[in-house]
This record gives structure tokens, C-alpha cells and sequence, in this order.
């Protein structure tokens, strides 16, 4: 049998991950990307914007086994989501239909943005997605698109993904981040390493013939209060004074399960944010 195939579109940090695994596993692998001179060694690079209706020049021609969509806004405002995630995905579908290309499985990297819950509730793929802004609402959108599109069809929703480069509440709890305890704001999260293998987990399942299911949520084992994890990494660091006041509380607060990619085999390197966090402060990631 011939090595799998599979085109990576908007191939950054993540993507470029997902590329490393796929291709120690023996995958052809394609990245699209608009610089790809940053693409991963042996990835073939397609020089391209999704956010363009010309397709690019370098598209593979050939058969294309699977298509990976892992883009990321430019802009973050409604017109910068609308041109990442859904005029950016009908390019893609366009360009694979200019060739005749239909792919075994289309994986679509969606966010869990698409949850409107509030109050700490445990949700999962059936929870209802009542999304609270104009990101969750255009990203139901275009997995609505990814759905309807004739290609069988798997979306991620990631959580919070963090890890080398995403290094944001690092850097709040080193200038004094200080959050409320009460009411607890649960919060989720998945390292960048584990984002990449589910998806490489589910491509090579698809693969080896397993039935996939449409929807999964991509999040780590354990769920957990801000403030846990800010206190947690204040003694990690060894931080000592923070602000007399806690930062106004931002919306949202839910714990989402991963039980269904679990029940799948699939089990995160990195089950709490105690292991990621860790990993990434001693240079391990």
C-alpha cells in the first residue's frame, strides 16, 4: 500500500506539528502555508492564502487521501473570522473540486468557542452550542460548510491550546495575574503536542478503517479553575506578590469532557496543565 497522503491548509504551529508526527509515521505529507520556507523539514510546501480564491500554483494534482483545514484569523474581528473559517474553507473545497479531488476524510479544526455555557456545566460533543459571540457563531458556520461539503467529515473543537510560543498566562502570573477564587471561572485546555496527536490519532484511525464520528472535543483531562492553575504556576515560578485586586472576570466558564476521543484509544501526553506547564518551563517541549 502506498503511503497516505494528506494536505495540511494554513500549516502553522499546530499544523506544523501534526506534519512532524505524520511524517515519522511515514505520511506524504503537503503544507499550505503563505511562507513556506517555515514549513517542517520534508513537508512539501504549497504556497498559497486561503483567504484568496486563486488556488495556488503548487496544489498538489494528484490524489489527495486526506485534508487537514487547521487556518487561524488574521484578524480578530467578525470579517477576519469569516475569511478564516469560512470563505477560507469553501476555497479549499473549490479547489479540490477544480481537480476532481475527494478526499477520504476531511478533518476541520474548529474551537470550543461554539459552547455558550456559563455556570462550570460538564459538556461534551451533544451539548448544545449556543455561542455567546461572533467567533463560536462563525465557527458553527463553517463546520456546517465542512458537514455539507460531500466529504466525510470530522470536526476538533480545541479548547485553549497552550504550549512553546503560546505563552500568555505564563507571562500574566509573572507580572502579578491575580483572578477571583469565587465563583470558580473552570477553564480547559489542550499543549499544542496533544492538539497535533489527536489529530494524527484520528487520521491514522480513518486509515486503518475505524469508524470516526463527526464531532470531538480536543481538551486534556482536567478541567480547572483559573485560579487554581495561576496559584499552581505562582509556586512553580516562585512569584510572590501579585495584584491587591482580582482581574475582571471574562465569560464563560465550562468543563469539557474527552471522553469520546478516550473511548477512541486516544489518551493526551499531557493529562493536566501540571505536566504541560512543566514541560514547557524545563525546555522539554
Amino acid at each position: 500500500m502506498s503511503a497516505p497522503s494528506v494536505l495540511i491548509a494554513g500549516c502553522g504551529d499546530v499544523g506544523s506539528r501534526l506534519a512532524t508526527q505524520l511524517l515519522a509515521a511515514g505520511w506524504e505529507v503537503h503544507g499550505l502555508r503563505r511562507d513556506v520556507s517555515r514549513l517542517p523539514a520534508g513537508v512539501i510546501g504549497v504556497a498559497g492564502d486561503l483567504f484568496k480564491e486563486d488556488c495556488p500554483a503548487t496544489w498538489p494534482f494528484g490524489a489527495v487521501d486526506y485534508v487537514v483545514y487547521c487556518a487561524a484569523a488574521t484578524d480578530h474581528d467578525e470579517a477576519g473570522y469569516r475569511a478564516a473559517y469560512v470563505q477560507g474553507l469553501q476555497n479549499v473545497l473549490s479547489w479540490l473540486d477544480d481537480f476532481g479531488q475527494v478526499p477520504d476524510r476531511l478533518l476541520f479544526v474548529s474551537s470550543s468557542s461554539v459552547y455558550g455555557q456559563q455556570d462550570g456545566e460538564w459538556v461534551d460533543e451533544n451539548s448544545a452550542t449556543d455561542a455567546l459571540g461572533f467567533s463560536g457563531r462563525l465557527m458553527l458556520e463553517a463546520e456546517h460548510v465542512a458537514l455539507k461539503s460531500g466529504i466525510a467529515t470530522s470536526i476538533v473543537r480545541f479548547t485553549g491550546i497552550y504550549g512553546p510560543g503560546r505563552e500568555r498566562l505564563l507571562t500574566q502570573v509573572r507580572e502579578g495575574y491575580h483572578v477571583a477564587v469565587e465563583p470558580p471561572l473552570y477553564g480547559n485546555r489542550i499543549h499544542s503536542d496533544d492538539a497535533a496527536g489527536l489529530m494524527a490519532f484520528l487520521l491514522k484511525a480513518d486509515r486503518r478503517g475505524e469508524s470516526l464520528q463527526d464531532i470531538y472535543i480536543g481538551v486534556d483531562d482536567a478541567p480547572a479553575p483559573l485560579a487554581e492553575v495561576v496559584a499552581w504556576l505562582r509556586d512553580y515560578l516562585g512569584v510572590t506578590d501579585w495584584a491587591p485586586d482580582a482581574s475582571v472576570r471574562r465569560t464563560g466558564s465550562k468543563r469539557c469532557s474527552n471522553a469520546r476521543a478516550k473511548a477512541l484509544g486516544w489518551t493526551p501526553t499531557y493529562p493536566s496543565y501540571r505536566e504541560g506547564y512543566a514541560a514547557i518551563l524545563e525546555g522539554k517541549c
